[in-house]
């Protein structure tokens, strides 16, 4: 039996550390829009050699005036993945003219599509509101299930352990894509909202199992002390809980290698967050609302 209540300082110290280390990450990295959200041209070429980032970036920039503002590279598929100003289909068309002309005269066009200003201003908009509605609609609906729980914890408490265990599962991945995007010349853009949006359904769901057990418990042992009541819970829900986590694992694990490149740092990011979320809802959530059960 793990005695998570017990050891609650180490796990929450530990997650604080985590929550800590990305928000550093994101202040000090910082996280580069996409195209989505800024506007402007995506351009996927495939070259017959290995051209290093320097010398396309240094073409583009001093031969054709199409400075990159990201220039990306996929080892898997050999894509490169440039992220320019909005360019009408005839300048395309020149410029990959002079790229097969003085670069590679047979590089190969895998992707282009562009995307106006105003059009990306209201994704990133909405992707925004998207996240707060979430975060707060999760936590309002937890407190309103609550309702009918024992006197022992107010519903409210529950709904604020959720937008704190929220925060946590949320800040923890943005943080790490901060870092490997610095290193990996990475954007976000719609797909990482959408990755985030998933991690913090599967998160809440894992976090709603063990509070309702807790709920459950109090309910039929109103003289027990609440530590105990909470390790119970804990260890009655813990092998569902890694069970489903780690199939959940496995498939993001497979898809981050055999899938397609387009789709592997939202894989990326989904891995970071099951994991990050499962330890939430057993080693955070319910140490915190222990804590909670004080005031």
């Amino acid at each position: 039996m793990i005695d998570v209540v017990r050891y609650k300082k180490i796990f929450l110290s530990l997650s604080a550390i985590l929550v800590l280390a990305a928000i550093v990450g994101i202040l000090a990295f910082g996280l580069r829009p996409g195209v989505d959200f800024t506007g402007g041209s995506l351009w996927q070429i495939k070259f017959s050699e290995i051209v290093s980032k320097t010398d396309i970036r240094d073409f583009f920039e001093t031969q054709i005036n199409l400075p990159p503002t990201s220039l990306s590279y996929d080892q898997t598929s050999g894509v490169y993945s440039l992220v320019l100003r909005e360019i009408p289909d005839a300048e395309r068309q020149s410029a990959f003219s002079a790229i097969k002309e003085k670069l590679d005269p047979e590089a190969e066009e895998q992707d282009f599509w562009s995307i106006s200003p105003s059009v990306s201003r209201e994704i990133k908009d909405k992707a925004m509101q998207a996240i707060v509605f979430v975060i707060v609609g999760i936590s309002l609906f937890v407190a309103y299930a609550f309702r009918h729980a024992s006197k022992a914890i107010k519903s409210w408490k529950y709904g604020v352990v959720t937008l704190i265990t929220l925060a946590h599962d949320v800040v923890i991945p943005i943080g790490a894509f901060a870092i490997i995007g610095y290193y990996m010349d990475l954007t976000i853009d719609t797909t990482f909202v959408v990755a985030l949006l998933l991690i913090m359904g599967f998160s809440v769901h894992d976090t709603i199992v063990v509070f309702d057990r807790i709920r459950e418990s109090i309910i039929k042992t109103r003289h027990i002390e609440m530590g105990t009541i909470v390790n119970k819970s804990i260890n009655e829900t813990l092998k569902r809980s890694i069970n489903t986590s780690f199939t959940l694992v496995l498939v993001l694990l497979a898809l981050l290698f055999l899938g397609p490149a387009s789709l592997r740092y939202f894989m990326l990011i989904m891995l970071i967050g099951t994991v990050v979320g499962t330890y939430s809802s057993i080693f955070v959530a319910s140490p915190i609302l222990t804590l909670f059960r004080r005031s």
